[in-house]
Parts: C-alpha cells; sequence; structure tokens
C-alpha cells in the first residue's frame, strides 16, 4: 500500500494547523457558522442533527493494522467508541467536539490518513474494487492508478469549486464490485494484446436523477490517464450548470448535452493539455506501484482448513458465503461482515477494529480493505488460518455468515444522524435482518442486496438494490418507497418504482411478501431474486406487494 513521503507529511501538518486556527477562530467567536462551513467542509467535518461528524477519506478503501488501530484509538479517546463504515469506503466518527477535531486530524497524520475532500463540490475520496490485488478475476490492480487521482486531485487548484460533487472509481476486473456506472467517472481496467488501458465511462450517478454511465471512450492508455481524466472535469468546470445544484451533476451535464457533444469537448481540451503532461505523471505512477508489490505468498498446510468445512457446519456455512476465490489458490479472500442480525450496518466498536487489525497482521500480509457494502475484507488469508480468523471473529460478533445475503444491507445513516435523512433507514435495516433470522431463510432465499436510503440523495444506493428502499417524508409520516430490479454490477440498472410507499409499521410485512412470492416463483432453487425479476417483470412482484388491489380489482 501507499506510503506518505516527505513531502506528503509536511503538506499535511501544514494543512491540519491551518484549520487548527481556524476552529480557535469558530470557537472564540471569530468566525461564524456560516463563515466556518466552507472551511470545515474541505476538512470533512459536517454539522449533522445532533453533532459534529468527521468523514475520514480511506482512499480506494486500503488500510493497514496501524491505521486501523488507529481509527480504534481515535473512536475511544474522541467519540463514543465506535466508527461507521460509509458506501465511499470511509469511515465517519458521529460525536466529535469540536475542539477535538484538529487533534484528531494530528493522529491520523500519524499513520498517513486525513480528512481532506471528503466534503464539498470538488474531487472526492477515489474508491476502487475491494477485492483489488486479490481477485482471481483481475486484470490489473487498480490502485495504483487511484492513488495517481488521488494526488493528482488533491488540492487541484482548479477543480476545488466544481459545479458540485464528483467521485470517481476504479476496478480492474471484468466484474463490477466498484459500481463505476453510477459515478460521474467510472474506470474499468481491459487489456488490448500486451497493453493495459481503461475503458472511461462518464454521467452516471444516482441522487434525485439516477443515471447509468455511458462509454466516452473505450480505451484510453495508462499515459494518457491523467491529462483525460483533467479534460473532462476541465469540460465539466466550465460546462457544468451552477444555477441550480439538483442539476449540477455532470450526469445532467452530459444529458443535457450529449455524449457525443462532451466527446468532442473532451477530445478539443485534451489536445491542448496533453503536452504540458511530459511524462512526470508516469515517473510517478512507477514509483506509486512499487507499494502495491504482491505479498510474499506463504506455502503452508491447508488441512485445518478442511477440517473444520468437513466437522464444523458454522465454519462451513461461513466459508460458503463469507470466501472469495484468490487469484493464488492456496488463498481466500475473506469478508468480515459488519451486519450482525439486529445490527447498525457499517457499525464496527473499537474493540472490534483492534480485533480486525490484530488478524491482519497476524495472518493477512497486514491488509485491510473497506467495501462500498460496508464491509471489512482481509483480501490475503491462507486456508490453513481460516478456522482461527473465523472463531475470534465468532467471538466479538464478527462471524456472520451473511455476505451477499438478505440481511448483507446497505443502509445510511438517515435521520438518526443526518442533517437531510427525511426518514430512519438503520431501524429498518435491523428489523429486516432481524425478521429473516427468525424466519431461517436467509441461505434459502441465497443472493439478494437489500439497500436503503433514508432521503433521495442515495446514499444507500436503493436505486441500484434487487430491492431498493426509499425513505421519505409525507406529511410528517416516514413513507417508505420500493423499486425493485437494480444491479450495481457490470450489467448496471436503476430499480423500477413498484408503486405507492409503505409506511414504518408496514414496510417489514411488504418486504416478506415481497420475498416469500419470488421463492413461489422461481423455477428452481438457484435462479437468484434478480433473475427470477429480470425473467418474469414487476407484475407477480407488484400483486404480492398490494394485494387488497387485486382483490378490490377481482
Amino acid at each position: 500500500m501507499y506510503h506518505y513521503t516527505d513531502f506528503d507529511a509536511a503538506f499535511l501538518k501544514e494543512r491540519n494547523a491551518q484549520f487548527r486556527a481556524q476552529v480557535e477562530r469558530r470557537i472564540d467567536g471569530s468566525l461564524t457558522e456560516d463563515e466556518f462551513k466552507p472551511l470545515r467542509l474541505m476538512n470533512g467535518l459536517y454539522l449533522q442533527l445532533h453533532a459534529y461528524m468527521l468523514r475520514v477519506a480511506i482512499p480506494y478503501g486500503t488500510l493497514n493494522s496501524r491505521q486501523m488501530n488507529q481509527l480504534a484509538l481515535i473512536a475511544e479517546r474522541w467519540d463514543k467508541g465506535y466508527g461507521h463504515f460509509t458506501t465511499r469506503q470511509n469511515i465517519q466518527f458521529n460525536w466529535p467536539q469540536l475542539r477535538d477535531v484538529p487533534d484528531m486530524l494530528d493522529a491520523l497524520a500519524e499513520v498517513d490518513m486525513h480528512a481532506i475532500q471528503t466534503s464539498g463540490n470538488t474531487i472526492r475520496n477515489v474508491t476502487a474494487d475491494h477485492f483489488a490485488g486479490a481477485a482471481a478475476d483481475e486484470v490489473t490492480d487498480p490502485r495504483p492508478i487511484a492513488e495517481l487521482i488521488r494526488q493528482w486531485s488533491t488540492d487541484h487548484p482548479e477543480f476545488q469549486f466544481l459545479p458540485r460533487k464528483f467521485k470517481v472509481a476504479v476496478t480492474g476486473a471484468e466484474a463490477d464490485r466498484a459500481v463505476i456506472k453510477a459515478h460521474d467517472i467510472g474506470l474499468r481496467a481491459v487489456k488490448r494484446e500486451d497493453r493495459i488501458g481503461f475503458e472511461v465511462i462518464v454521467g452516471g450517478g444516482l441522487g434525485r436523477t439516477p443515471m447509468i454511465g455511458k462509454v466516452l471512450f473505450d480505451f484510453v492508455s495508462q499515459e494518457d490517464l491523467l491529462p483525460t481524466l483533467e479534460a473532462i472535469v476541465s469540460v465539466y468546470n466550465l460546462l457544468g450548470r451552477r444555477d441550480n445544484k439538483h442539476k449540477a451533476r455532470i450526469k445532467i451535464t452530459v444529458h443535457e448535452n450529449g455524449i457525443e457533444d462532451i466527446r468532442a469537448r473532451v477530445d478539443e481540451r485534451y489536445a491542448l493539455i496533453r503536452p504540458q503532461f511530459t511524462g512526470v505523471d508516469q515517473t510517478l505512477l512507477a514509483r506509486i506501484k512499487a507499494n502495491f508489490a504482491a505479498p510474499q505468498f506463504l506455502k503452508g498446510d491447508s488441512a485445518p482448513y478442511h477440517s473444520a468445512y468437513k466437522h464444523d457446519p458454522l465454519f462451513r456455512s461461513w466459508a460458503d458465503t463469507n470466501l472469495t476465490p484468490h487469484r493464488n489458490p492456496d488463498y481466500a479472500i475473506v469478508t468480515i461482515s459488519l451486519k450482525a442480525h439486529g445490527k447498525t450496518p457499517g457499525d464496527a466498536t473499537a474493540r472490534q477494529m483492534r480485533l480486525m487489525a490484530g488478524l491482519a497482521q497476524r495472518y493477512g500480509h497486514d491488509e485491510l480493505r473497506i467495501s462500498h457494502e460496508q464491509n471489512v475484507i482481509l483480501p490475503h488469508v491462507h486456508k490453513g488460518d481460516l478456522p482461527s480468523i473465523y472463531y475470534a471473529l465468532k467471538a466479538e460478533g464478527l462471524g456472520t455468515a451473511n455476505i451477499g445475503l438478505i440481511s448483507d444491507i446497505i443502509a445510511c445513516p438517515g435521520m438518526d444522524y443526518c442533517a437531510l435523512a427525511t426518514a430512519r433507514s438503520i431501524p429498518i435495516a435491523r428489523e429486516i435482518a432481524t425478521r429473516f433470522d427468525e424466519l431461517n431463510l436467509e441461505h434459502d432465499i441465497g443472493p439478494l442486496k437489500i439497500k436503503i436510503s433514508g432521503c433521495i440523495n442515495a446514499c444507500g444506493h436503493h436505486h441500484v438494490g434487487h430491492i431498493g428502499i426509499l425513505g421519505l417524508d409525507r406529511a410528517g409520516v416516514e413513507n417508505y418507497q420500493i423499486t425493485l430490479g437494480g444491479d450495481g454490477t457490470e450489467q448496471a440498472a436503476i430499480g423500477e418504482r413498484a408503486g405507492p410507499g409503505f409506511s414504518a409499521t408496514e414496510i417489514i410485512p411488504a418486504v416478506e411478501r415481497l420475498v416469500m412470492a419470488y421463492l413461489d416463483l422461481r423455477t428452481v432453487p438457484e435462479e437468484t431474486f434478480l433473475q427470477t425479476y429480470r425473467r418474469i417483470g414487476m407484475a407477480p412482484f407488484k400483486a404480492a406487494l398490494y394485494p387488497e388491489e387485486q382483490a378490490n380489482a377481482a
């Protein structure tokens, strides 16, 4: 993983000192809240419903044990003993005191971390496939490119006040585990003969106006990628709307002008700026790549894994759902569920963080990843160590065998924390998970992605959930709309609204009816919910959701 240079450390030290002075001026009244707001947002500090919230960047989701331990320390010393991992592979601390935030930032800097550009109308934290560098289906590790983009975009003088926030995601595999088609720019590594390049997708995004991104270029070489990105963001910066924040994202710019017009403008801008890129970015990229060398994989005995798999049904269940094939056949990728039934999706206590850090250090080549699905990954684990990892996780409430299943729910903080939310998300997620655990149906249902957002901004990615739930305010009452058929993979699709929404007391029974209908409608147990929906369409599911309409029609 990337380690800060002397320049990085000096830059961050100066930046944090500057913000410390700004916080002191806010506390003594020299700055009003309106004056302080743009300054705090540039440093990842929000003012939420009940307290400030600090959003910490975890670039492309990669951490080591020292960093995870430091996050645990911050949670205990300056928060309430836990952190919340988000859909942008960040972590949020929901209860800091303003006077403590500069100390928190200094503590982050000690382990090569920061909160810069986790807010504001700028290029946000660059995200990536959480299996990067480990996945068996990978063309190349996308993280060096993600790090190059992070360095290029951080404090870029032209892109600090864009029309709206701007999000970039990168994947190195054919299978899209980074939801690249729902980002302002999505990059997918492709190989042509012996050359690695990138498919460039623009104009994706969720929120008020969900759109699937369009292919701008089907192949851009590594040498041309950064000037291409600069050309795209420059065109957007000039062309994007600033008269209406709801129409300011690049997806609207692409929609209103058309992909051909955008491509022509980008080509023109690219031709102008390309000579300025004299190869220094490629020299930097070469240095960055050296930081992402594969670990020295170990040879060892896999017998403990096979024994536990044979004799322990709980371990077998966990292995079947939470393990992913590694490019080294002696290894596996471990996904640690932060979705224990009845718990808040994405939350981890300081104790749990320290456990995961220790497991990474002992068994995982000192690497952890955060997924956009709000789980934690140990990307490199020898199969012989898997039983030891499972039993340690199970003892701390982290051994839930539910990755990809109905209780592995993405949920935004909702109205429990967020000042923008119009409904609660967390209690709904908890109740759904608990209900299907009570029914003992989760593994029989199979792969099913539920995603919940507490407002139209769609931080819970509900538009691309197989079942999406959007919480809204209807005359002071929480109302939950259901969408069906969404997909965040390489076959990306926006879900279709099923019909009228449901109250907080009605939504769990509605989801139950929906799932029971699926179990009746699938042709074989292996047919997933999404496959069934694509085969038969909305009508049978709508009939299950609104039985009274069917009765009235009859």
